[in-house]
């Protein structure tokens, strides 16, 4: 049987990989998938214990974070676009010379 242990050290797996991502890569896509693995591992949190207390309200949550995902990637990605156009290539230490 499949317990909220195991996701939640699944969960922990994933976050864990989210963050070596952010803080060793320089690609700036790279850098922006490993924050849709934080937030899918706040998403499998909120749903195993929405599951574990019989509510609704962490997957509802859950709900609202795809969301913020999603318009966070599409931001991200036109961002990119734009430093690549810009810069010819989408590493962090030329975003560093972005600043205003």
């Amino acid at each position: 049987m499949i317990g909220v242990t195991h996701y939640v050290a699944l969960s922990f797996l994933l976050f864990a990989i989210g963050v070596t991502g952010v803080l060793v890569r320089r690609n700036l896509l790279t850098v922006l998938m490993s924050i849709e693995l934080i937030l899918n591992a706040a998403n499998l949190n909120l749903i195993a214990f929405s599951r574990q207390l019989g509510d609704l309200n962490g997957q509802l949550f859950a709900v609202f974070v795809i969301t913020l995902a999603a318009g966070e990637a599409a931001i991200g990605l036109a961002i990119i676009i734009s430093m690549y156009r810009l810069k010819g290539s989408v590493n962090l230490d030329d975003a560093a010379e972005l600043k205003g």
